[in-house]
Parts: structure tokens; sequence; C-alpha cells
């Protein structure tokens, strides 16, 4: 067990017939002692509501002890349950994706729990763990420091009283979305030859951005898009309706596996190159591979990626073409075809 959970176990106290509401940290391995009953504590009849963002952690606990385990997306927790519902929350910092998610974690916290209820967060000093205690102390009134153990911690915040916050079905979505176009989008986009025709898939499509301008211009084609995130699902979709376009239509995936037996003329993809903190190459390679399948043997596929992510190899071994066809100092924009699993 990581030391967090470690920690999680240590520190976490539940009485029998609780609610435990885990905010985007199912992958947390106490979480799944928890769902599974082998926590060092052991307390009969918790029921747990996993608050979950990516629709592949969600799936992958589905099958696990359904009688006592509910499942909401992280984002929409806030607005489909009434406050004051349950006694704890939980949340690992490894686990989310920015400050703006553990914030918002404290808030989904303040919402759902019932007075007197406590948040758990664990985390070290590189992830937040300062700054979220004190959104913790400014939104319940208190945060103490449980358990300190090599740079890791966790934090406990009661509630005493109805925090001041409140959420909006409108704003909720903000917190998840990026409200501009970063660099490596912009070039992507710039280098995009797109045809009125195309049958075209966005992998990993975030707010939005690619697959949008993709539709705007395949006008004859359909665009399809997808997501690993619930909320980037929910983000493009209000996207979609807000511009009125009607070639689009935005699925949540875990990677393309709901479009593996489609075929497409193109893909397009800005795919993420960090996970739990930590740089990996995994989530590209993936993408590639996949698109290499999916694609049409006269299908091109453009990426675009930091310059010192070296993805040509594999796109290689994929591929029977590619070129460099935009990009900056800081990045490039790749387009490779000729798929080679056609």
């Amino acid at each position: 067990m990581k030391l967090q959970s470690s920690l999680l176990d240590a520190t976490v106290r539940l009485a029998g017939h609780e609610s435990v509401l885990v905010l985007n940290s199912a992958l947390d391995p106490y979480v799944r002692c928890l769902v599974e009953g082998r926590q060092t504590q052991q307390i009969q009849d918790v029921r747990l509501i996993l608050a979950e963002d990516s629709i592949a952690n969600a799936e992958a606990s589905m099958h696990i002890a359904p009688e006592r385990v509910q499942h909401v997306a992280f984002h929409d927790y806030i607005l489909s349950h009434d406050a004051g519902e349950v006694e704890v929350a939980l949340m690992n910092l490894l686990y989310q994706p920015s400050n703006a998610w553990m914030i918002y974690g404290v808030r989904v916290a303040a919402h759902a729990l019932r007075k007197g209820g406590r948040l758990y967060v664990a985390g070290a000093k590189e992830r937040g763990i300062l700054t979220i205690g004190k959104h913790m102390q400014a939104i319940f009134g208190n945060c103490e420091t449980l358990e300190i153990s090599k740079g890791q911690r966790v934090l406990c915040s009661v509630k005493e009283d109805d925090p001041l916050t409140s959420e909006k079905a409108s704003e909720v979505l903000k917190v998840f979305a990026e409200n501009q176009l970063d660099e490596g989008t912009r070039l992507l986009l710039d280098a995009l030859e797109v045809k009125p025709t195309d049958q075209a898939l966005d992998l990993g499509c975030g707010a939005g951005f690619i697959g949008l301008h993709i539709a705007r211009l395949a006008t004859r084609g359909q665009v399809t898009m997808v997501d690993v995130s619930l909320a980037a699902v929910a983000t493009s979709r209000q996207q979609a309706a807000e511009q009125g376009l009607t070639n689009v239509r935005i699925l949540p995936s875990d990677g393309a596996r709901v479009v593996y037996t489609e075929q497409f003329d193109l893909v397009a993809t800005n795919p993420p190159f960090h996970q739990g903190g930590l740089q990996t190459t995994e989530i590209a390679e993936r993408f590639i591979r996949e698109s290499a399948h999916i694609l049409r043997p006269t299908g091109r596929l453009y990426l675009v990626a930091n310059r010192f992510l070296k993805y040509e190899p594999v796109l290689r071994a994929h591929f029977h073409a590619i070129e460099e066809v935009g990009g900056s100092t800081k990045f490039k924009v790749l387009r490779a075809h000729g798929p080679r699993t056609r």
C-alpha cells in the first residue's frame, strides 16, 4: 500500500452504517480496501459513494460490492445530490489533475457532509497539500494535521456549520474547462487539413477545441470526440450545443475503446503526458496504436507534442510515413499516414 494510503488507513476513523464519499480517488489502495472490506479498522455496513471523473476508473470498480457502492460523476455530485448526505469524505491529491480539481473536491465535501462530518485529505507538499489545507481552513473554519510522514500529510476538517459555498450548474463545468487555447493545441489547429466529408475523431478531446474546430470545417462529415474524463465530455457537449454544431457526437471512453470497431479518415490528438503527477509517454503511445487500428488505409493522424517527447519511433512502427507539419521551438505537430495494420 502506498504511503498516503497507509496514512489514511491509520488515521481515518469510521463507525458502522456511515456513508463515505470518495472524491476522485477510486484508485487509492486504501479505497480499494474499503470497497472490499479489507481496511485495518474492520467496520461493517459502510456505504461508499465513488465520485470519479475517469470512466476507466469508474468501470474498473463497477463490479465490486454493488450492493453498497454507489457511482457518480465527480463533476456532477454537487448538482445531483442534496447537501448533508454523508459522514465522511476522502481525497488523495495524487489522483487530482490540478489544483482546481483539489479545491473543487473540498467544496464538494463542504456540500456533501452532514454537520459533524469529516473531510480527510492526503498528499505531499509538492502536490499542494499545504495550499489545500488553507482552503480547508477557509471553507470549514478548521483544519487539523493528523499525520506527517516522509513528506506526506493527512489533514482533516470537521463541518461545524453550513459553509458559505453554493454551486450553479452553469458554473460547475468552468472548474474543469480550459478557458484558453494552449500553444500546442493552437499549432495543431493551424496545421490540420480537414476535408468537408471527413469522418474524424478527436482522441482525448478535453474541453473540445480540436473536435469542434474540425466539425466547423467537415460540414458534410461527422466528428466523434472521446475522453476518459466525464467532466471533459460534459464540457465538450455544452460547448457543442452552445455553438449549434450538429455533426458531432461526444462520448466517454478509455482511449478509443468505444469506437474501436469503427473507421475514420482523420484522427487528431493532443495527448497528455502526465498521469498521477508523473511524466509518461504511455498514453500517447497507446493513442498512436489505436489510431493506426481505426484509420482507413488513406487516413491520417495529427499529433502535437513537446519537442523532447520522442514519439517518432512509435509512429514509424505503426505508420508507413510521418512528417513534421508545424510547430515551434517548444512543440512539434506530426502527421502520420498509411497505417501498417490495414
